[in-house]
């Protein structure tokens, strides 16, 4: 039976959590929402349902959820859990906060803990204060996210609003102290009615320590982070049996490509250095809205002429002061919609049309639009490209199957485009 089984509230960061489980030894599948059709997972350590839940109304978002933890309790999984960004995106509604309620009720569960923390990312929570890329949140450029803009680095003051539990916090120096230690903090924390803790996480063996000291709660909810301290205490348990394998995946085959919608500050730096190694093609997001589908059409046919000899690159994503503007002239999520269908539909076009079989995608709606339109339902992961960005085939695809990788817009190093493809080779 799986060990763990895990919901993840977007795509890439379905693919984020399913990449650490993999390097901590777990064998993982991921589904792409709960299956319909029964899937190859044999010898699964680890399941990860990828939602598309992060942005809808609480009330769906925790429908969607409770469906998942169904079909994982269905699947034998002994403990559950939430996955979220590392840069825990929410607003004052949520949805963090009612869906950790939702699945706690679900499991007669009175506690959890939340550590969006990823230090190899440069992630990292200090005195329930989250750090991105070694700056408080709110400095770090997610105060202008499109969506979810994060204007306050304490956790506990987000988090609260969100929930109808009391929020408390487990501090550095609680786990720098050791895993008794942060056990009997947990310990004094329900009793004294507090449902949900903060958890600081500077480096990975703060994460060992919390995984340790959470292996036997019903539910955690984290970023990706955590599933590195869980997968240790797996290991030192005798529990798991991939290993070094447990990432390995078939040849890849076909035509390589890059589709970004990402408008986030590391991967309009990665399409930086793309540009410069591989033929590029972008869509203009007013033009995209004045010219629809004759702009995918000609997307298509430039990629025809000029993808026979390595990677291809088309992107919509621009910078922020340009997102605002086209924002205000047709609206945020109508544009949005617009740029995940045309790369949906161009997706398509070079996958079943143009023998395109690595594909890597950027940005976690597009990520989500893309695999939906390519009808993938599980993925097997692979092998790391970067922290949190995997290679991954699909599963109960016609034919062979597809090399994916769906990178969160914030992941990756500045030549992650440009590297990906000797990783999977």
């Amino acid at each position: 039976m799986p060990l763990i089984g895990c919901i993840a509230d977007d795509f890439t960061g379905a693919t984020d959590l399913a990449s650490m489980l993999v390097r901590g030894g777990a064998r993982t599948v991921q589904t792409i929402g709960v299956p319909e059709h029964l899937l190859d997972l044999e010898g699964a350590d680890a399941l990860v349902v990828a939602l598309k839940s992060r942005n809808l109304a609480p009330a769906e978002a925790v429908a969607q959820s409770l469906r998942a933890l169904e079909w994982l309790r269905a699947q034998g999984c002994r403990q559950f859990y939430f996955k979220y960004c590392s840069t825990f995106d929410s607003t004052a509604e949520g949805n963090i906060g009612p869906v950790a309620d939702a699945l706690l009720d679900a499991l007669g569960s009175d506690f959890t803990v939340a550590c969006p923390a990823l230090p190899d990312n440069r992630r990292s929570v200090f005195n329930g204060y989250l750090f991105a890329n070694d700056v408080l949140l709110n400095e770090s450029g997610m105060q202008d996210h499109p969506l979810t803009p994060m204007r306050d680095a304490n956790l506990l003051r987000v988090l609260q609003p969100q929930t109808r539990r009391r929020v408390g916090l487990i501090d550095y120096r609680t786990l720098r102290a050791g895993v008794e230690a942060t056990r009997a903090r947990i310990a004094a924390l329900r009793a004294d009615g507090i449902g949900i803790a903060i958890s600081d996480a500077i480096d990975n063996s703060d994460l060992d320590v919390l995984g340790a000291a959470c292996a036997d709660l019903p539910l955690v909810t984290a970023g990706s982070g955590l599933a590195l301290g869980l997968a240790a205490h797996w290991r030192a348990s005798g529990e798991l049996g991939g290993g070094q394998d447990a990432g390995r995946l078939e040849q890849p085959w076909g035509r390589q490509a890059i589709l970004s919608g990402s408008c986030s500050r590391a991967t309009l730096g990665q399409i930086e250095q793309a540009r410069a190694a591989f033929p590029a093609f972008r869509l203009e997001a007013a033009e995209l809205m004045a010219r629809g589908d004759a702009l995918v059409a000609e997307a298509l046919a430039w990629s025809a002429e000029h993808g026979q000899r390595g990677p291809v690159l088309i992107y919509a994503s621009s910078a922020p002061d340009e997102v605002r503007r086209v924002q205000e002239a047709f609206g945020g999520q109508v544009v949005g919609e617009r740029i995940e269908a045309a790369l949906a539909a161009i997706a398509k076009g070079l996958v079943e049309g143009q023998g395109v079989g690595q594909l890597l995608v950027a940005g976690g709606e597009t990520s989500g639009a893309v695999v939906g339109v390519l009808g993938v339902e599980g993925l097997r992961i692979g092998p790391s490209i970067d922290p949190g960005v995997p290679w991954t085939q699909t599963l109960g695809q016609a034919g062979r199957p597809l090399s994916l990788a769906l990178k969160s817009g914030n992941f990756g190093s500045a030549d992650f485009m440009v590297k990906a493809w000797g990783m999977l080779a």
